[in-house]
């Protein structure tokens, strides 16, 4: 009976440890935002503009400008002495050479500082003027409580950044196909240039790509002094969410219950009449009729309770008065949720009447 009864506490704590969708947030972490880039809102947010030590999240940025850098010229690099640099590695060894783009799969899955530094100086010369970069393109994203010292993310009191500002770099360097590519990866395989023979298959050390079937990428950080760190994205029905946070006891935990809070209150609807044809009369004209169509197709980011309650409104008389001119607007089809517009799509005339 006894035996009966622990099993069944053992139950309870596990069904109420999991989170719950649609449910008030609260999180451990020191800083914490769920952020939207399709509309730039921030679903839920924690001390998000608090300046904090974000380790290798700041990996980010690193890889985001090699993989750029790559585009232009994918180099190959020959690892040397002023590019080690001690914690997480890539485990490079002095006088392997591989491409700039090979190291970044070291910089986003594996988290090697060593890659972060060859990456850097091959790119800027030295990890300084690479740090110039980063901060150049901080402030171009909008980045406006950071600034970073180092490539890998390794602790320096100049070295910070913000919950908020991590999520708008993310939503930055998920324009990138290629960093989109790797940050969703859970291993990939690097072939050496020199040695020619050697091959290393490297794994993420996002783990979230495994526990929650909606992650698309991230980058985790640690330092004793930064705390565990995560940035992340996921993608559920058409809506990409962000999730950020710093110094955080539980960030597995956290980023999955802050995304079931985002996708249970939030969903993309698409709006499409690129289908819409119509053939309309015409008075006066040496046409009896146009064709009346439309081009636009609308995605709007609504509460899926509301989904069902949206209005669609044809506004396009039963006949027109010439002239019409080819491409001329002759109506609109607008969508409404309660009083408010949510979009509005054009009906053109496909032909002319004179």
């Amino acid at each position: 009976m006894k035996r009966l009864l622990s099993c069944a506490l053992v139950l309870i704590i596990i069904v109420l440890s999991v989170p719950i969708a649609g449910a008030e947030v609260k999180v451990s972490a020191g800083s914490a935002v769920l952020y939207c880039p399709f509309n730039n809102e921030v679903y839920y947010s924690s001390n998000e503009n608090k300046p904090m030590k974000p380790a290798s999240t700041t990996k980010i940025m690193t890889a985001l400008l090699t993989l750029e850098y790559a585009e232009k010229d994918n180099k190959q690099v020959e690892f040397t002495k002023e590019m080690t640099a001690e914690g997480s590695s890539m485990y490079l060894k002095y006088g392997e050479v591989l491409t700039l783009k090979d190291l970044a799969v070291g910089i986003l899955l594996c988290s090697g500082n060593d890659a972060a530094n060859a990456a850097a100086v091959s790119v800027a010369g030295t990890t300084e003027k690479f740090a110039s970069l980063m901060n150049e393109r901080a402030q171009k994203i909008g980045m406006k409580h950071t600034h970073f010292v180092t490539p890998s993310g390794l602790d320096d009191e100049n070295h910070y950044s913000t919950a908020y500002d991590m999520a708008l770099l993310m939503a930055e360097a998920l324009k990138n196909p290629e960093f989109s590519r790797l940050t969703a990866k859970k291993n990939e395989t690097v072939k050496f240039i020199e040695p020619s023979d050697k091959s290393v298959t490297y794994s993420n050390h996002n783990r979230l790509l495994s526990l929650y079937k909606y992650c698309t990428g991230g980058k985790t950080g640690y330092t004793i002094a930064a705390g565990r760190c995560l940035v992340s994205s996921a993608v559920k029905d058409g809506l990409t969410l962000i999730a950020v946070t710093m110094d955080d006891r539980d960030d597995w935990r956290d980023h999955a219950a802050m995304y079931n809070y985002g996708f249970e209150n939030h969903t993309i609807r698409m709006f499409d009449d690129t289908d819409f044809y119509l053939e309309v009369e015409v008075v006066g004209g040496d046409e009896d009729s146009v064709i009346v169509s439309s081009e636009d197709c609308s995605a709007v980011e609504i509460s899926p309770k509301d989904y069902g309650k949206v209005r669609r409104i044809n506004r396009l008389d039963n006949f027109l008065y010439s002239p019409i001119k080819k491409g001329q607007t002759v109506g609109t089809v607008e969508y409404f949720l309660n009083s408010k517009r949510l979009a509005v799509h054009k009906l053109t005339a496909m032909n002319s009447s004179e």
